[in-house]
């Protein structure tokens, strides 16, 4: 955003806001912690405060290169995210008493609930075919894909749960056996 114009932290986070349908909230005390890091790092420079005290920065040579090399990096993540809704699944399958069909249709309808919120959005956004909100609609794309493919994870859950239930109680059933050491067999004399 600095390699188009100078701006001020606020300017940088409305811009972020406005570009991702503030779908990722910014706080302003982290835009200006970042800025301080960046400056720090040689990838921005200050360029002072105008009469209303707003502190501009301005992207250096170093920054635009940086900027050019994240663009040119794939995303990796180094972990798998954490999710939630998977780790609720496996809780539910051992939980005596939760009923693990009425937990995924829960989430089903709230998925689609949300998903066709997005798409919504979407039309929203595709009717005013602005150029400049083709960052949101991007944003909105990813938001409804992973929606779809949470929705096609949830039926595959679903279509599991028949074997894993029965897995799951067989299982229950020897955790609840006690166990008894087999009795030692002495040879009387």
């Amino acid at each position: 955003m600095l390699d188009r114009q100078q701006r001020y932290g606020f300017e940088l986070r409305e811009e972020f806001e406005r570009s991702t349908g503030s779908t990722w909230p910014l706080n302003i005390g982290q835009v200006y912690t970042t800025l301080d890091r960046l400056e720090r790092d040689g990838l921005v420079s200050d360029m002072g405060t105008d009469e209303a005290g707003h502190r501009y920065y301005a992207i250096t040579d170093s920054g635009r290169q940086e900027a050019r090399n994240w663009f040119a990096t794939p995303v990796a993540p180094s972990a798998p995210p954490r999710n939630e809704l998977a780790i609720k699944l496996a809780l539910a399958l051992g939980t005596p008493g939760v009923d693990v069909a009425a937990v995924v249709q829960t989430q089903r309808l709230a998925t689609i609930q949300t998903m066709q919120g997005y798409v919504r959005a979407r039309r929203e956004a595709d009717r005013e075919n602005n150029a400049a909100d083709l960052s949101w609609r991007l944003v909105l794309e990813s938001l409804i894909y992973s929606a779809e493919a949470e929705l096609k994870w949830l039926d595959h859950c679903e279509a599991k749960m028949p074997s894993m239930a029965k897995q799951s109680s067989v299982a229950s059933a020897g955790a609840a056996a006690p166990k008894v050491k087999p009795a030692r067999m002495e040879a009387s004399s």
